[in-house]
């Protein structure tokens, strides 16, 4: 399976069977590679909760419209991996849009 999934092109329009292995008893670093290969983010809302998921999560949030969503990660997961990979993702965000306007207008 962690062949099947890795060797998928990048557009495959797979995102409903990467879903349901990340729903799915496997190992978590199936899950996780799952969650990585999945092109739809938004897909992978449902699964913050995760920890291994909800790090793949933040790390394809780059919008600023993910700001919002990030923060309420960082202040309600209950996991530390998913709350520091958020808050890095924050951090980057804040970086590149000031990067984009040093005048902060």
């Amino acid at each position: 399976m962690l062949f099947q999934i890795t060797s998928l092109p990048t557009d495959h329009n797979a995102d409903d069977g990467l879903v349901a292995v990340i729903r799915s008893d496997r190992h978590f670093f199936i899950r996780q590679e799952a969650a990585k290969r999945v092109k739809n983010v938004t897909l992978l809302y449902d699964h913050r909760d995760d920890r291994h998921v909800g790090q793949i999560l933040v790390r394809g949030l780059n919008r600023r419209e993910d700001v919002d969503y990030l923060k309420r990660l960082v202040a309600e997961s209950r996991h530390l991996d998913v709350r520091n990979a958020a808050q890095a993702q924050l951090n980057l965000i804040s970086k590149n849009t000031k990067a984009k306007n040093p005048e902060g207008s």
